[in-house]
């Protein structure tokens, strides 16, 4: 069941009010797509690409498209906590950087942004641009596990108050599990599931499989709330 949290009246400061952060690292073949996509929203204020050292054309694409690009430690957690230090603006979207908003998502944005409380979150509805049955049989056990138990991944977006942010201690410097540590804090009565996709790059999908990569990602989740590092479930994940 979706939770239910009360509105609050109140009026957005100015257009526009987000910053958006995205993690990279040799992110080129899908980098464009994603940056191009953002550039034509009003609600967005700038937008942040977080590097883990790329060796590819990944820094030339971001600054072309008009993006700030900043140098970080290398891993997921730490490249978002890089990013959202250098965010000026009120509220932060965290994006992966082969994920595209779908047409139209602007709108439950600033519904969310007006009349939410600041101490909340929200994320968008996983999907992947392949049109494939077992695409969407993955589409739908994904909507399953946040249902059960609240856990959106990071390609699924993060929508939150650069304030509340900031109160929950921003993303910990791990380099893998870095959303699922972060929802946890937000905690399940103070996140929003917007309608509108998050639409993520099938190809690791299609190159490992529909069955193996999904079993990989749930061995890693266990093992992650079983105590086992992030660092050593990042080697497990490669």
């Amino acid at each position: 069941m979706t939770p239910v949290l009360v509105k609050c009246e109140k009026t957005l400061e100015s257009h526009p009010v987000i910053s958006t952060i995205i993690p990279t690292l040799n992110a080129e073949a899908t980098l464009e797509k994603t940056l191009l996509s953002l550039n034509s929203s009003p609600l967005i204020a700038e937008i942040i690409v977080s590097d883990g050292a790329s060796t590819d054309h990944t820094r030339n694409l971001a600054e072309n498209i008009g993006a700030k690009f900043c140098f970080a430690e290398q891993g997921r957690g730490q490249q978002l906590a890089a990013g959202a230090a250098q965010a000026q603006h009120t509220w932060l979207l965290f994006l992966h950087a082969d994920t595209v908003l779908e047409p139209g998502w602007e709108e439950e944005a600033e519904d969310f942004i007006k009349h939410y409380p600041s101490q909340s979150a929200a994320v968008f509805r996983f999907a992947l641009n392949d049109s494939r049955f077992c695409a969407r049989i993955l589409e739908r056990l994904a909507r399953l596990r946040g249902f059960l138990f609240a856990l959106p991944y990071g390609d699924q977006g993060l929508l939150i108050s650069k304030k509340f942010y900031n109160d929950l201690g921003g993303f910990r410097a791990i380099p893998l599990m870095e959303d699922v540590d972060i929802i946890q804090r937000i905690g399940r009565h103070r996140l929003v599931r917007f309608k509108s996709k998050a639409i993520t790059s099938a190809e690791r999908y299609q190159r490992h499989g529909y069955i193996f990569r999904p079993l990989k990602n749930l061995c890693c989740l266990m093992m992650f709330f079983c105590g086992v590092s992030p660092q050593t479930l990042e080697k497990f994940y490669r």
